[in-house]
């Protein structure tokens, strides 16, 4: 990949419109989703990017199933969760931008070696309004 090992570059994989759990009631399709997501993640690592933003519609729904939620939180789990260190800093003001008050990878009790941002779309807006 052009530009690796670069300490000035930032390196950002951008994903949209994931869908997570859209067809999970279809019995030959209900794994498409998670396998495109779990593509991102895999190409994320193997580029060796600094970061995921994935800029909205993870999930199909704003209250998706437990079964696409455990999905969703495995390939994560796989992709994110290792000990290789986060090469950026957060600059903004992460109390007035985080809900737990600092980035996560931060947090010395949690590995995070690739760190996830997202915007929310209209199929998982958190207050509830899409579809």
């Amino acid at each position: 990949m052009s530009g690796a090992g670069d300490p000035n570059l930032l390196r950002i994989l951008v994903s949209t419109d994931n869908h997570l759990g859209v067809w999970e009631k279809d019995e030959v399709r209900r794994e498409d989703s998670f396998e495109a997501f779990e593509e991102v993640l895999r190409t994320a690592n193997n580029l060796g990017v600094d970061c995921v933003l994935l800029g909205g519609d993870l999930f199909h729904d704003n209250k998706p199933s437990r079964a696409t939620l455990v999905k969703a939180i495995n390939s994560v789990s796989r992709h994110c969760l290792n000990d290789k260190p986060v090469g950026f800093q957060i600059l903004s003001d992460q109390a007035a931008n985080f809900v737990s008050g600092q980035v996560n990878f931060l947090d010395p009790n949690i590995n995070i070696g690739l760190p996830i941002f997202t915007i929310h779309g209209n199929h998982d807006d958190p207050s509830g309004v899409g579809t």
